[in-house]
């Protein structure tokens, strides 16, 4: 027996006539007869009797239904799977982050998502532009979301948003609390290095070769947050993104935008030969909608 026949057999089984059966499988009445004659055919055998406008299963039929109706299930099981996987209902989402978005936009984002969609299972890891590719090849993750990438050979690369450098500081140092400042507002000011900060802090360090301006430091730190945390204690100033000043806000600091500012992209990362799922392509949207709120 087919799949089909085993459809037709179990709907007429269990509705008792083929016009009920049409309607249920939703197909007209000649094609679900065209079917059993064609699986009795196969068989061998007759499956249902005739009886006063009825089909009353034979002793065959009886002995196969249990076994078809083992089938049946299953069939229903991958179709309900099918349209769950549809609707985003299940699935893993496996994704790196610049370590920036955890402060805020990556956990409002999921936890959004999983009201919505309960069943769909999350992998988060931290990641540096220097890490992205051979997170992506190694399969560590499906998707990766960093601040202005260099373009990699076999990655598609989907800009999320815009966003900028931001200097914060302590509310001591700019009682007036301005929302924009340049290179030479910093001048003299102690300040908190994190020069080696990938894309971001190349981007800040050409600024200053541009303006020929140099910024004392003693205190160079690897991270945005620590540099962020500094700040917070009184430590200095530093030039973090806007994401990182965000999630970092306190009473006593504020942050302001560089005049003219210095903005970046933040790009969504997938290899071109590895599709997403659809769980992974909605709940872009919600990472996207967090990305752009802030």
């Amino acid at each position: 027996m087919r799949l089909r026949h085993i459809e037709v057999f179990h709907a007429i089984y269990s509705t008792g006539s083929i016009t009920n059966a049409a309607k249920i499988l939703h197909v007209s009445q000649p094609s679900v007869s065209k079917v059993l004659a064609h699986a009795e055919m196969q068989l061998g055998f007759q499956l249902f009797e005739r009886l006063k406008g009825r089909l009353i299963p034979t002793n065959e039929a009886e002995m196969l239904f249990d076994e078809a109706d083992k089938i049946y299930q299953q069939m229903r099981s991958i179709n309900n799977t099918a349209e769950n996987i549809k609707k985003s209902e299940y699935g893993n989402i496996s994704i790196a982050v610049t370590p920036a978005l955890g402060f805020d936009a990556l956990p409002v984002a999921i936890a959004d998502f999983q009201k919505v969609h309960p069943k769909v299972n999350f992998q988060v890891q931290t990641v540096h532009n220097d890490e992205v590719m051979q997170s992506l090849y190694e399969h560590k993750c499906d998707i990766a979301v960093v601040f202005s990438p260099t373009a990699m050979a076999g990655v598609v690369e989907t800009v999320c948003d815009q966003s900028e450098l931001v200097v914060m500081y302590p509310k001591s140092l700019f009682p007036e609390q301005p929302t924009s400042l340049s290179l030479t507002d910093l001048k003299g000011l102690p300040f908190i290095d994190i020069s080696d900060s990938g894309p971001l802090g190349d981007q800040l360090w050409k600024r200053m070769m541009k303006e020929n301006i140099k910024l004392q430091s003693t205190i160079k730190v690897q991270t945005y947050f620590i540099a962020a945390r500094m700040v917070a204690n009184g430590a200095g100033v530093c030039v973090v993104d806007k994401y990182t000043a965000y999630g970092n806000a306190m009473e006593d600091v504020a942050y302001a935008s560089f005049n003219p500012s210095l903005s970046f992209n933040v790009s969504m990362l997938h290899l071109e030969n590895r599709r997403l799922s659809v769980a992974a392509d909605d709940f872009m949207q919600f990472l996207i909608q967090q990305i752009q709120r802030i």
